[in-house]
This record gives structure tokens, C-alpha cells and sequence, in this order.
């Protein structure tokens, strides 16, 4: 028997009109997912002056801008009980049966898992980056995961790299009954790639000339992604290959530091700063390059990586994280993350492509059929269906995890949990839910995937017509 569709609601602080992995996760699992006939909204912060309320994206996807204001990299400040509000009539109203949370930085996916159990609601969490153990910042942000997660129904991670950080930071580990000195799993830790449209990053149909080495890098100019080994490597390799250029987009804290370099080192025609790049504009970037380069010193999957691969270019990139998880060996050279062996790598991968060894066209069609979303939303989905059908968690049952948090924070979060479940119950009594507006309750399936498909038919139209007005402009 085939299983229902559900009403879905993605909830993150990252998403749209920002640009990232994260964002574009979520909107690709969306449409995909709205492709196989479920209703998927999303719930995120606003984006003053004018992204606030509600808006719709292709495929139809509702999109809830509430107005809470970021404090850092889209973030917004953990509030926990003015979200209720808001959370329980775009729940209530949406006839919501299964929240989707994204990312360990975001408040409102954390406060959404807290509040989805007071309406029956299934939770899942996934998670897309790697924290360390060591630093404040880390420590602070472990235990904010730990409580969320001590009740959530399922995790996703984007690797397996990921998925050992996230079990060990989210405390996802009990002592087993049969043998106290082996801790397992608790709940159900799943291990989903991301992917991409492979359309999208189409290899140039032009051979790339072998005069000429380009070396792409687009990345956060930030120190988590080893800009300061590019600051440290590019004058070595520019002085070792006269004939290796570096195309360098992103935008930072990290920028002064490359422009420095260039400047000291003379560089200015082979150091090129493109400073912030669009999305659309990735592919136009990339296709300039002959090796991609990525010297990262955490990242849980890498989705430049991929893209740049999916493009025909040859990759560098630092042994980190889940990297290693994501393209055969002989697409990739690695490298640890100090100056001389990414020297190394580097030198290696010019002599491949120099010697045309690597080829775009190849290397397209292997990640074609690597990674897929609709793959990616098929197997989301399986995760939803076993959700659904298994147990839900009591309310004392949430409150001796919570507990088990520690002495000091598995008392603060209990206080929390309590207070929510007071707060809920008075806002039943002061918005009665038959006073609210709803949304039609049964949606047909077969609806959804027809909006879907006429929107995705639009926008191919949409862009050829694009194409053609500009071929007319070049003419």
C-alpha cells in the first residue's frame, strides 16, 4: 500500500533571497518533494525591507517570512517562546503533520522541534555542517543541539563524516541493556547526500586550452575555509607554473589578505578578485577554470566540490570532513591542510591537465549519475513514511531526556520545556483554533505535481526565451 502524501513544513533561518548550500538544500528538496505530491511550506525570518509575510516560489512553495530580526550570518537569536505564536497557526492552519528543521545554527528549526510535540506533529532534523569540541562558541552551540535533538523522532546527515559529528555532538548515544560499556545510537541518524541539476553545470562545449591553466576558487573568504593556506600557496605555485593563473571568487573578512599578497607579490595579472558571485553565475565562473580548487579546513559534504566537478573540472581539495566521501580518486587530488602538501596537490593536478589527462565531458556524465534530488527527495521520503509510522514520544518522556542533559543545563531546558507546555495551553484558550483561518485540509496530490510540472515547463521556456533575446542582443 502505497503511503499518504503529507503536509510538510521546512524550517530553517537560512533560506532564500540568501544564497548557500543550505539554501538551495532546501528549496531543491521542496520542489522535489512537491514533485511526488506532497504539500511543502517553509518557515523562515524575514529579509527587511520588503521579504516579510508570506511569499510563493516555483514549484508552488509556500514560503512564511516571519519578523524576527537576524543578529549574524542570517541567525536569528534564540527566543523560544515568541516563535509559539506564530508556529502554532502556521501549524495549525497549514494542517502541518511532519516538520523538517535544517542546520544546527538556526533557532527557529531548534525551537520548531521544541514545539511540534504539543500538536502531534513528527519531527526531523538535518544537519549540514561539522562543529569542533573545543572552543566556546562550539561548546555552546553542542548543547544547544544536544537539547533540541534529545527529542527529535529522526536525523538526516549529509555524510557519514557528518553523521559520527553529529551523534557525538547531539549526545545521540545511550548505554545498551545488554552490555552497559557499549553505548549505541538512540534514535534513528540517517546518512542523505546532497545533490544538484546537473543541467545547470554543463562542461564548455570549447576545449580548454592547455597554454593556459586556470585555477578556480569560490568560497567565503573566511578562516574555516582555509584562505590562509591560498594566501600562503598561490605565490609558490604562480612562481613554480608561469603559465597558472588563479580566478578567486567570494567575498570576507579574508579579502585584505589576498589583496595584500597580490599586492606585494606583484601579481595583479594573475591573481584575478572577482569579489561576490551569484549562484546563477557560478557555472559562467567555473567553465573560465581547468581545476577547481577548495582548501577548507572543516566542511561536512562540500557542494562547490561537487558542482565544480559536475562542470569538468579536475578538484584539489584538503583530506576534511566528509570531502573524501564525495568523488572517485581519480577525479580528485587531496591534500592535508598545511602550505607544502597542498603545494603538492596543486603541482599534481597541473601536471594531469597539462598532459590532458582529465577529461570534462567524462567527468560531467560520472556525476550526472552520481547524484540526483529526485533520488535525494525519494529516499527523504522513505525517513518521513518510517517517522510516521513509528511511536510518538510522550510528554515525560521528553522531560527525563531533557534531563539528561547534565545537572545545570538538563534543569534549565526542563524549566523551558514546562514553560512551553504553559504557554501552549494558554494560547489554546486565548486563540481558540476554531477562530482561525484555515487551509483547505485535503489537497490532491496529483494537483501539486501538475503545478509543479507546468512551472518547471515555464521556466525552461522562460529561459530559452532568455537565451534567444540575448543571442539577438549579441548579434
Amino acid at each position: 500500500m502505497k503511503d499518504e502524501a503529507l503536509a510538510i513544513a521546512m524550517i530553517s533561518d537560512f533560506f532564500h533571497p540568501n544564497v548557500g548550500g543550505v539554501e538551495s538544500h532546501i528549496y531543491m528538496l521542496s520542489a522535489n518533494l512537491i514533485r511526488r505530491g506532497h504539500k511543502v511550506i517553509v518557515i523562515t525570518h524575514s529579509h527587511p525591507p520588503d521579504r516579510v509575510g508570506v511569499r510563493w516560489l516555483l514549484p508552488s512553495l509556500k514560503v512564511y517570512h516571519l519578523p524576527f530580526t537576524t543578529i549574524a550570518s542570517s541567525a536569528t537569536l534564540p527566543n523560544y517562546f515568541t516563535f509559539l505564536p506564530y508556529f502554532r497557526t502556521i501549524i495549525v492552519r497549514e494542517h502541518i503533520n511532519l516538520i523538517h528543521a535544517h542546520a544546527s545554527l538556526s533557532a527557529l528549526g531548534q525551537e520548531g522541534i521544541l514545539h511540534s510535540h504539543f500538536f502531534g506533529v513528527r519531527t526531523v532534523f538535518t544537519d549540514h555542517s561539522l562543529f569542533g569540541f573545543e572552543d566556546a562558541a562550539s561548546i555552546l552551540t553542542n548543547k544547544l543541539l544536544a537539547a533540541a535533538l534529545k527529542n527529535v523522532d529522526a536525523v538526516i546527515c549529509v555524510s557519514h563524516t557528518s553523521r559520527e559529528n553529529t551523534v557525538l555532538r547531539g549526545q545521540l548515544f545511550e548505554p545498551s541493556e545488554d552490555d552497559p560499556s557499549v553505548s549505541i545510537v538512540r534514535q534513528s541518524v540517517y546518512t542523505i547526500p546532497n545533490a544538484l541539476i546537473a543541467e545547470q553545470f554543463t562542461p564548455s562545449p570549447q576545449p580548454r586550452p592547455l597554454q593556459t591553466i586556470n585555477i578556480v576558487v569560490l568560497s567565503r573568504l573566511a578562516y574555516r575555509k582555509g584562505i590562509d593556506l591560498l594566501v600562503a600557496t598561490a605565490p609558490r605555485i604562480c612562481a613554480a607554473f608561469p603559465n597558472v593563473k588563479f580566478i578567486i571568487g567570494g567575498d570576507g573578512p579574508k579579502l585584505n589578505d589576498l589583496l595584500q599578497v597580490r599586492e606585494r607579490y606583484l601579481l595583479q595579472d594573475r591573481i584575478e578578485l572577482l569579489g561576490p558571485v551569484r549562484h546563477r553565475d557560478v557555472r559562467d565562473v567555473l567553465v573560465r577554470g581547468s581545476i577547481f580548487l577548495n582548501t577548507s579546513l572543516t566542511e561536512s559534504f562540500g557542494i562547490a566540490i561537487l558542482e565544480a566537478a559536475c562542470t569538468g573540472l579536475y578538484v584539489v581539495s584538503t583530506r576534511v570532513g566528509g570531502v573524501p566521501e564525495i568523488l572517485p580518486e581519480d577525479m580528485i587530488s587531496f591534500a592535508n591542510p598545511d602550505e607544502d602538501d597542498v603545494f603538492r596537490a596543486i603541482s599534481e593536478a597541473v601536471h594531469i591537465v597539462s598532459q590532458g589527462n582529465h577529461d570534462p565531458l567524462e567527468a560531467h556524465e560520472r556525476v550526472k549519475s552520481f547524484y540526483d534530488w529526485m533520488q535525494v527527495a525519494e529516499r527523504t521520503e522513505n525517513v518521513y513514511n518510517t517517522v510516521i509510522r513509528s511511536e510518538p514520544i510522550d510528554f515525560w518522556t521528553r522531560v527525563q531526556r531533557t534531563m539528561t542533559l547534565g545537572p545545570f543545563a538538563g534543569l534549565i531546558y526542563t524549566a523551558i520545556l514546562i514553560v512551553d507546555c504553559l504557554f501552549f495551553l494558554f494560547l489554546e484558550w486565548w486563540m481558540p483554533r476554531e477562530d482561525m483561518d484555515f487551509v483547505q485540509a485535503h489537497w490532491k496530490p496529483e494537483v501539486f505535481a501538475e503545478l509543479a510540472q507546468n512551472a518547471s515547463q515555464a521556466g525552461t521556456q522562460r529561459k530559452a526565451y532568455i537565451r534567444e533575446e540575448r543571442g539577438r542582443v549579441d548579434i
